[in-house]
């Protein structure tokens, strides 16, 4: 991305998720792109650093290339939607605009509540004051859309399926889309909440996921007509 100031189209920061860099972000990215906007995609190790180092590097570089009176859209993915909340927490001088996560485990993550008493190295340090659902609380303020996913297919489903009968969960509660259950990405204070057929990792690709992304970043809401 250029380096020069930002002054002519709306940016969009987009933040990749447990496990991912930022390469994988690049298809939403691209169709972003082709609708009149300017994206960033964050690149961090998101097992080596903390929550808080995620979004201090996001600080920097805007610090480098954007002014803090020109609004900024974020998108994130899983972490990436917690990395969100905890910059916006962190460094409250930026115009943040409209918000999308997407398959965020906004209360916490089963699966990710198991794989650290199994295999801690596997959530490193995003589990602390992120997947464990302890991030910084969202703001009233920031005008967030959840984008969820209900197709059960990922490396989690055995997890989730294995939570499933040993907590008796009733059947509201059991969808998932193959890492994150639905209930874990609804937030009270959020500004809308749709349900897609997708996969954690395959919503990244969804033409569906995009359209509806593009949407709320346009009106603040989804399009559910």
């Amino acid at each position: 991305m250029n380096s020069n100031k930002l002054t002519e189209k709306p940016l969009v920061v987009l933040i990749h998720g447990l496990h991912q860099r930022a390469w994988i972000m690049r298809p939403l990215a691209r169709y972003l792109q082709a609708r009149g906007y300017l994206t960033y995609e964050l690149d961090y190790r998101s097992l080596r650093d903390a929550i808080c180092e995620h979004s201090k590097r996001l600080n920097e570089w805007l610090t480098l290339h954007h002014r803090p009176e020109q609004p900024i859209h974020m998108v994130g993915h899983s972490l990436g939607g917690l990395v969100i909340r905890d910059f916006i927490h962190r460094y409250p001088q930026w115009q943040i605009s409209h918000c999308v996560t997407l398959g965020t485990p906004h209360i916490g993550s089963t699966s990710a509540d198991y794989i650290k008493k199994l295999i801690s190295p596997l959530v490193g340090h995003a589990y602390r004051e992120g997947l464990d659902g302890h991030t910084a609380p969202l703001p009233d303020n920031i005008c967030l859309g959840v984008i969820a996913g209900n197709s059960p297919y990922g490396l989690g489903q055995l997890i989730l399926s294995y939570h499933n009968r040993r907590a008796k969960l009733p059947k509201s509660r059991c969808e998932h889309d193959g890492t994150v259950y639905v209930f874990e990405t609804r937030l009270p204070n959020a500004a809308d909440h749709i349900v897609l057929p997708v996969s954690h990792t395959g919503m990244l690709v969804n033409q569906e996921v995009a359209v509806q992304t593009h949407h709320f970043l346009q009106h603040g809401k989804f399009n559910k007509g």
